[in-house]
């Protein structure tokens, strides 16, 4: 599975385990997944990492927060998308314009976020149109740990 993981979601990650964020981020990393990024969103990953409300969360330091963006990167497909190709679909937060257009470059299976404009019927309806499923990282979380369709469960 192709997984574009939102700024929030990343950012809750950063914290590390226990929460559905960091584990979404941990199983997106591992195959078969793919984790998708782009520059646009690890620019504001960093950008958000190093508000103050959110440091007093993740008690990061920028070095520790460099190291984690470029783990990040390292581990992940990162993917370029056409400006050319972009649409704006996301009336009430343009920026998030740049997600959705990184999950259609990445030819996403699944984009994970809380951000309630990403949830909007007009943003879900062009995500489904490019074969796109918006999920929380609890519901996303769920799909992970489920074993694939036709696969043989043991009981034992």
């Amino acid at each position: 599975m192709r997984i574009v993981l939102d700024t929030n979601i990343l950012a809750r990650a950063a914290s590390g385990p226990p929460s559905p964020a960091a584990e979404v981020l941990q199983l997106s990393l591992a195959p078969p997944h793919i984790l998708c990024v782009s520059p646009f969103l690890i620019s504001e990953l960093s950008r958000v990492l190093r508000y103050e409300r959110v440091r007093r969360i993740h008690g990061m330091s920028d070095q520790v927060i460099d190291q984690f963006l470029q783990d990040l990167q390292t581990a992940s497909l990162m993917v370029e998308p056409d400006p050319d190709k972009s649409v704006a679909v996301v009336v009430a937060d343009p920026d998030d314009d740049q997600i959705v257009a990184t999950a259609i470059a990445a030819s996403a299976d699944v984009l994970c976020t809380l951000d309630r404009h990403l949830r909007i019927p007009a943003v879900v309806s062009h995500c489904q149109q490019n074969g796109i499923a918006i999920l929380s990282d609890v519901e996303l979380l769920q799909r992970l740990k489920s074993p694939p369709a036709g696969a043989i469960v043991d009981l034992d």
